[in-house]
């Protein structure tokens, strides 16, 4: 229970100390006027305040990952909270702040331009591509989780096929109409039911006699399956997510001030590990352990967990409640993959999205290929979202570490987590069922020493960025 408790302490002082110093370090300058107000349209920039701005990120970025994500992490035991909070203040919501304040200092631009100005046009191309594969495969698994909780919900009188349908048409409407429609007026009402879950969860574990167990790095997942680095994939969107860096330029086209960067950005990344926390503790509490959990989830899947742990802890009606929180986590992440897809095309075509026209053109062949993948086992789609969202996660930082550098400021915040990553994603990737298979003796020194050359790499770059610092003293000396 201690474990629980000073986790959730060190995530908000994080927030209040390690998130200032990032903040201090970027320096945001309120005497820039933001996109909100530069590139007005009426569509996709509009002004929007802080609170509002924070909700709408949050709940953009808190898809099935805190919930789902943490359930399967807690399979490793308490572990997964170490993960959880230091992954979070170190390296998720710097990588949040920073997709979100470059894109905000880039005219609202959307990832692959980011990572084009700072890693070149070769990585652009590359990430154009990845980015649209990523969002797509977002919303098509935050389409199909919630539509098979509502089946649960309903208890099975409309099929997950139903309603797929009900969701894919809410995610057109979200997708091609003005931000401040539909997402901007029912997201704080969403918000509310997300709030109540969190609490509501948290209160049912602490006053039902559940027991929270404490920290120990002892690896405790029942089919023995490695920490390193499968938890550090499978918590992914609770700890750090490259999803959420095509979420952040949503957001940074309607932010008033730059100063209101770390609330909404960093701010919203240490609440969604909160939720991840809240939930990574509930699964094992509830089920007394790590085996009775797995048992669960091989039982009903994560969803009727989820169903289950909600109904017990909040009664009937606050279960349902507490579901619909967990359900619309997923759902407002899914409307908004596929309007930053929208974006992410339309800018790389240079293609004005004002006339409601060209917003068709690009959507609808974008939901008819999310509604293709829908048929696809669910478990196979996470899989591969789940190692595309944290290589992505990993190149953003690679690209705000080299504009630390190139603005002369320590890149270190930036620079640790991205070789951290670095190792992550290639190490899993090599081992993975969906990847090369290959055994961790090959695996974990690949890995390693993959992210050791890219760190060179970058080292190399510093170098020469320090010695062109020097010749230019020199002359103008």
């Amino acid at each position: 229970m201690y474990t629980f408790f000073l986790s959730i302490v060190l995530l908000i002082a994080g927030y209040g100390v390690y998130g200032a110093l990032v903040d201090k370090v970027f320096k945001p300058d309120d005497s820039n006027p933001t996109p909100a107000y530069t590139m007005a349209d009426s569509v996709d920039y509009i002004p929007i305040s802080t609170p509002k701005a924070f909700l709408i990120q949050l709940l953009n970025i808190a898809g099935l990952g805190p919930v789902f994500g943490a359930l399967s992490g807690a399979l490793w035991g308490p572990a997964a909270f170490l993960w959880i909070v230091f992954g979070s203040i170190f390296a998720g919501a710097v990588h949040d702040y920073f997709s979100g304040m470059l894109s905000l200092r880039h005219k609202g631009s959307n990832v692959p331009d980011i990572v084009g100005i700072y890693l070149g046009p070769t990585i652009k191309k590359i990430m154009v591509a990845f980015s649209v594969i990523l969002l797509i495969l977002v919303g098509t698994v935050f389409m199909t989780g919630p539509a098979q909780l509502l089946h649960v919900l309903s208890a099975k009188s409309f099929s997950v096929t139903f309603w797929l349908v009900i969701i894919l048409c809410y995610y057109f409407l979200a997708t091609i109409l003005p931000i401040d429609k539909i997402i901007g007026r029912l997201y704080p009402l969403f918000g509310a039911i997300l709030i109540f879950m969190a609490i509501g969860v948290t209160g049912g574990i602490l006053f039902q006699g559940y027991t929270i167990p404490e920290l120990t790095l002892t690896n405790l997942h029942p089919g023995k399956l490695p920490i390193w680095p499968l938890m550090f994939i499978s918590i992914a969107c609770g700890a750090i997510s490259g999803f959420h860096a095509t979420q952040s330029p949503i957001m940074s086209r309607c932010i008033k001030k730059e100063s209101d960067g770390r609330k909404v950005f960093y701010g919203a990344m240490i609440a969604e590990a909160i939720i991840a926390l809240i939930w990574a503790a509930a699964g094992m509490a509830f089920y007394n352990g790590t085996p009775g959990l797995a048992a669960a989830i091989k039982a009903g899947g994560p969803g009727a967990v989820v169903h289950e742990i909600s109904t017990a802890l909040l009664g009937p009606i606050g279960g349902v409640l507490a579901v619909l929180g967990v359900i619309v986590c997923p759902i407002t992440s899914g409307d908004t993959a596929f309007r930053a897809a929208r974006l992410t095309i339309a800018d790389t075509l240079d293609f004005i999205q004002k006339p409601i026209r060209n917003r068709l053109y690009i959507a609808i062949p974008l939901f008819t290929v999310g509604a293709i993948l829908s048929q696809i086992n669910f478990d196979i789609v996470w899989r591969y979202f789940a190692w595309t969202n944290q290589t992505l996660a990993m190149i953003v930082l690679w690209a705000a570490a080299v504009y630390l550098v190139q603005k002369r400021l320590f890149h270190w915040i930036a620079t640790l987590p991205a070789a951290f990553m670095s190792a992550v994603s290639v190490t899993y990737i090599l081992q993975a069922p969906e990847g090369f298979k290959f055994p961790v003796s090959i695996s974990y020194p690949v890995g390693i020493i993959s992210s050791l050359f890219l760190f060179g790499i970058f080292l190399s770059y510093v170098i020469k960025q320090k010695n062109m610092d020097v010749s230019g003293q020199q002359l103008t000396g």
